[in-house]
């Protein structure tokens, strides 16, 4: 994490050279150029400043566990040993972490689990103070806090599934003081808000699509931005100033790279600040992206996102523009799907090297994100988790029966979570791909959760389940990577991990592929790459992230050629 004090004059940062998420603390003058003594080893890397510029509180992780829970005071100048602990998370289904309102009035210590919060604030212009709770926690009540002017502003979705907006005076922030600004609605789910002087800006999921909606304080002519693809990924980008009448967002899709806009929210001029840039002669004109709609089993539609290079698209004759009879491009069907994640349609550089070689790119919007709503994600997870799974079958199923997928050439793909979801695919129908990449792979669903000393287990329970309760043993077990390994033909399978995993330990992956090797039958290739100097998010560094890219693309590129008509 990287935070300038409200002077802008020093800087605080953290590094973690390892990838095990224990983080060094370190202070730069900016005025200067100079680093401080000041150094705070084993943090977390999140931290926010004291008005004073020269308080910072940080937090501080169980160096076994990973759970964040302690959050301490440090001042510019002082022995870190003489740190005072503001506060301690005793619960560990709970973590913790610290942040500043936009307003810069208050200091914020959250504490959150899968299904519950709880918010402390503190005047920011006093450090030294106690914090008190703005409102105590709750099961199943999730909230998050921002401030203008004399209120708190709430996120919540206390009677609210899909949540929705409230406010409350600071002085008085329980629920007897809450005032709707924002009412809960069936369809749309709301996902963030930004608070200005004079405009409450929310963003919001409608038919699987993120939405920007501007509501002028004193005016009933609320409105929405417009956005002309038909998939794509929006987000309320850096707002640091409410008294601004400019709003930043982040757009792009898979054909747009991200690209910042600042949007008057009086005049609705919208004005492109920056673009990424592509190398390498890129063309947006050269590339298509479309949404469909796959129809589950069990009758729910779920979407799909997907990108192909115009001149490549074999489901379409060039020369009479028609659609083929059979036949189809190699596809890669990705998914994630847990933790409400929602897998939003952006922008890959990376991807244009198998676009550009005739593949189809595709994202399974699957049950267990959040792309349709709360009870997208509630049907995807604890006792309907297989919902993740079955959807994604679907969804190949749908791509290859509309033509857009040549059925001898269909990869999937996904990481951690989504790993988990690409083992469980596997052992369900092993016949209905080609080949598989699990990247850092969840795959030893019911031994993990059993063993509360490794990171992430305790406060995962209420996300899968806790296994030592029978049924949601019973439950997991029935789709565990690990556990369903069979004497089965495999689809070929690259797996990637990294020594350093703090989310998805190395021996998870290692055991799934050795179960596998001894396992399976037929000649197909069962591939483990161990990144001896990475963590959860893969190879660090500008090249080494490309070598990493290029070998999966390697692998299948090499499949999809060997299986040509």
């Amino acid at each position: 994490g990287v935070a300038e004090s409200s002077g802008q004059d020093v800087l605080a940062f953290a590094t973690d050279t390892v990838g095990r998420r224990r983080y060094t603390l370190r202070f730069k003058d900016l005025t200067t150029g100079a680093m401080l003594p000041d150094e705070i080893r084993d943090v977390t890397g999140n931290h926010a400043w004291a008005e004073d510029g020269r308080t910072l509180l940080y937090v501080k992780q169980d160096l076994v566990t990973l759970r964040w829970h302690r959050v301490y005071r440090h001042v510019l100048g002082t022995d870190p040993a003489s740190d005072v602990l503001v506060y301690d998370e005793t619960d560990p289904e709970f973590s913790c972490r610290v942040r500043k309102t936009r307003s810069r009035r208050h200091l914020l210590i959250e504490s959150e689990q899968t299904l519950s919060s709880e918010t402390r604030f503190l005047d920011a212009a006093r450090p030294t103070g106690d914090f008190r709770v703005l409102l105590a926690r709750g099961p199943d009540h999730e909230y998050e806090v921002d401030h203008l002017g004399e209120h708190f502003y709430v996120r919540t979705n206390w009677n609210a599934p899909n949540f929705r907006l409230m406010k409350t005076p600071v002085a008085s922030s329980g629920k007897e003081s809450w005032e709707e600004v924002i009412p809960a609605r069936a369809e749309v789910y709301l996902a963030d808000f930004t608070v200005f002087d004079g405009h409450l800006v929310v963003a919001e999921r409608r038919d699987a699509l993120m939405r920007i909606r501007v509501l002028p304080e004193d005016s009933p002519a609320e409105h929405e931005i417009h956005f002309d693809e038909p998939a794509y990924s929006v987000s309320l980008g850096e707002n640091p100033e409410v008294d601004s009448a400019t709003l930043r967002f982040v757009y792009s899709s898979m054909t747009t790279p991200p690209s910042v806009f600042d949007y008057d929210l009086e005049t609705r001029r919208q004005t492109l600040r920056k673009r990424d840039a592509v190398l390498g002669g890129f063309d947006p004109a050269r590339y298509a992206t479309a949404r469909l709609w796959a129809t589950a089993r069990d009758g729910a539609r779920v979407p799909i996102s997907l990108v192909y290079r115009k001149d490549q698209l074999r489901r379409v004759d060039p020369r009479t523009g028609r659609q083929r009879g059979s036949g189809g491009n190699p596809l890669l069907l990705y998914g994630y799907g847990s933790y409400g994640f929602s897998s939003d349609a952006g922008f890959d550089p990376d991807r244009l090297s198998l676009l550009d070689r005739g593949f189809v790119y595709a994202i399974a919007h699957v049950r267990g994100g959040q792309e349709l709503g709360r009870a997208w994600y509630e049907d995807g997870k604890l006792l309907r988790k297989r919902n993740t799974f079955t959807d994604f079958i679907d969804c190949a199923e749908h791509l290859v029966a509309t033509n857009w997928a040549d059925s001898e050439r269909l990869y999937a793909m996904g990481g951690s979570a989504g790993g988990l979801l690409i083992g469980a695919v596997l052992n369900m129908r092993p016949d209905l791909f080609h080949g598989a990449v699990a990247r850092v792979p969840f795959v030893d669903v019911v031994t993990t959760m059993l063993d509360d000393s490794i990171p992430l287990t305790t406060g995962e329970f209420d996300e899968w389940g806790n296994p030592k309760q029978p049924e949601y043993y019973e439950y997991m077990l029935s789709y565990s990577p690990y556990d369903n390994v069979a004497p089965r033909d495999y689809p070929h399978l690259l797996v990637t991990t990294g020594l350093h995993d703090s989310q998805v330990q190395y021996f998870e992956p290692a055991k799934w592929v050795a179960k596998l090797r001894a396992t399976k039958t037929g000649d197909n290739r069962v591939l483990l790459v161990t990144h001896m100097e990475a963590g959860h998010g893969g190879p660090s560094g500008r090249f080494r992230r490309r070598i990493e890219t290029a070998r999966i693309y390697a692998f299948l590129l090499d499949l999809a050629a060997r299986a040509t008509p």
